[in-house]
C-alpha cells in the first residue's frame, strides 16, 4: 500500500525507523548499516525528509542524529500510516476485541527499533489470558498484514518495547 505511494524503498525504510516509535534516532552510516544501503543514498533521503521538516537533525560528537520531528504537523498522521502500513492498528484491533482484560500491548524486537524485517512481536500484559486464542490469531493476523506475527502473553512485563495500548491499570 504505502510503498506504492513511496516508490524510494530507502525513504520508505526511513520512514518506518523514525516513525513507527518516536524514540528511534540513527546517524548516516548507521542507518547505511542497518539497511545495507549506501552512504549517499541514505544521506539524499535524509536531506530531503530533514528539508520537508519531517526529520531533526541534532550534532552529537562528530555525528549527526536524526530523529522525527514530533512538532511537525503531519506527525501525527505520518505515525499513523506507518503504523497502518506495517499492520499494527489491525493486530491491536484484532487482540482488544476478543482477548479479554489485556492491561497494556507492546511492540518489542525489530519493530520497536524502527527495522522492517517480517516479523513483528507482540507482548500482550493481562490476567488470565486466553493462549490459545492467541496462537490461533498468529497465522490469520499474518496473512492480513503480510508479515508473521507472534504473541506473547505475560502478567507483567518490565521490558523495553513500543507501547501501543496501555489501559485497564
Amino acid at each position: 500500500m504505502l510503498d506504492s505511494l513511496i516508490t524510494s524503498r530507502t525513504r520508505l525504510r526511513l520512514l518506518v525507523k523514525f516513525f513507527i516509535n518516536a524514540a528511534n534516532k540513527g546517524h548516516l552510516r548507521g542507518l547505511a548499516d542497518e539497511f545495507q544501503e549506501s552512504t549517499n543514498a541514505i544521506r539524499k533521503e535524509l536531506n530531503n525528509l530533514t528539508e520537508a521538516g519531517y526529520l531533526e537533525k541534532e550534532a552529537v560528537s562528530n555525528k549527526i542524529t536524526y530523529s522525527a520531528n514530533r512538532r511537525h504537523p503531519l506527525y501525527m498522521s505520518l505515525q499513523g500510516i506507518v503504523h497502518k502500513y506495517i499492520g499494527l492498528d489491525t493486530i491491536l484491533e484484532t487482540l482488544l476485541e476478543r482477548m479479554g482484560a489485556v492491561k497494556k500491548v507492546y511492540v518489542i524486537g525489530d519493530y520497536a527499533e524502527g527495522r522492517d524485517s517480517g516479523t513483528i512481536e507482540i507482548v500482550v500484559v493481562g490476567e488470565r489470558l486466553d493462549t490459545a486464542y492467541l496462537n490461533q490469531l498468529e497465522p490469520k493476523v499474518a496473512a492480513e498484514i503480510g508479515r508473521e506475527v507472534r504473541f506473547h502473553a505475560v502478567s507483567t512485563f518490565e521490558g523495553d518495547g513500543l507501547l501501543l495500548y496501555g489501559g485497564g491499570e
